[in-house]
């Protein structure tokens, strides 16, 4: 398949007969390259676009379906007000250009990153995350499984107070799905992964859910709970044996924390909904461990101040 590396730098090039002209690079993933790109056409300063670009597949490959999808499960959900809205798709002899709102904010994983921006605000951490599950129950609802919920594939606006869902190039509308190792392995369910003895086309809807509760930790802690759900994993492998074991070595409430053993079960016990999900935001007292119990913890809790 071919990488984002075989995509010259395109700044300077213009498409769709001159009138969006590549100004800059906003970044690359492995399948296509994020330009930002200006409509000359509109009065100074320009209207700017994010325009991903794509290898162009051939017709009748496997890989021109899935490009094909990509744009067809994009669209769908392009109306809604938590997903990037796709404006256009452009076919050129060997790319394809999908032209987006450009997203001012950047994507949410920065945002966590400058995390000392919210730390303790238990509003900020509500807000930003009801709008996650708007996005993905706007998927779901129209039966569209994401397959990549992460917070690199959310956008933020100019003042980063709204989030919009990108990327549906994993998206998939099997409900089951016998393609393990579909996404960001830091995001996967244990099923999705694959790597247990019994392989079995694992529930997508399911697997989508799981990524919001790697997401609620994140954004609580500023740390994700395991590299990978798998028993090759020392921390998920002790979180087996101890489902407290979050709670344990994370700043995060007792009422997150229920919440989050209702996310990280097995697939088959895991029937928590978004609906359900959303309930228990709306209703958290706090997402945060009291400053108090923090200095009562062992020493990596202790580490942590809000």
């Amino acid at each position: 398949m071919p990488h984002s590396c075989h995509i010259p730098n395109l700044v300077g090039y213009s498409i769709d007969g001159g009138r969006l002209r590549f100004t800059g690079i906003l970044g690359s993933g492995s399948n296509g390259v994020i330009f930002l790109a200006e409509d000359i056409t509109t009065p100074a300063p320009h209207v700017e676009y994010a325009v991903k670009c794509v290898i162009r597949a051939e017709k009748g490959t496997r890989r021109y379906g899935l490009q094909k999808q990509e744009v067809v499960y994009h669209q769908r959900l392009s109306a809604h007000p938590s997903i990037v809205t796709l404006h256009n798709v452009i076919e050129e002899k060997h790319y394809t250009f999908l032209i987006m709102d450009y997203c001012r904010g950047g994507d949410f994983f920065s945002y966590l990153s400058r995390r000392s921006t919210y730390r303790g605000d238990d509003e900020c951490v509500r807000h930003m995350f009801l709008q996650v599950l708007d996005a993905l129950e706007a998927c779901h609802q129209v039966g569209v499984y994401h397959r990549d919920i992460k917070p690199e594939n959310f956008l933020l606006n100019e003042d980063c107070t709204r989030l919009y869902l990108a990327d549906f190039g994993l998206a998939t509308e099997n409900l089951l799905s016998a393609t393990y190792g579909a996404g960001s392995s830091l995001y996967m369910s244990p099923e999705c992964i694959g790597s247990e003895s019994i392989r079995r086309a694992y529930n997508t809807r399911s697997n989508d859910i799981w990524a919001l509760g790697v997401i609620l930790t994140s954004m609580i802690s500023g740390h994700n709970p395991w590299s990978n759900a798998c028993a090759s994993d020392a921390c998920y492998r002790v979180y087996l044996r101890n489902n407290n074991f979050l709670r344990e070595m994370l700043p995060i409430s007792e009422s997150a924390n229920t919440l989050l053993q209702r996310i990280f079960r097995r697939e088959s016990a895991r029937m928590i909904t978004i609906a359900q999900i959303r309930t228990a935001v709306e209703n958290m007292d706090t997402f945060f461990m009291h400053p108090e119990e923090i200095a009562r913890g062992n020493d990596y809790l202790s580490s942590f101040h809000f």
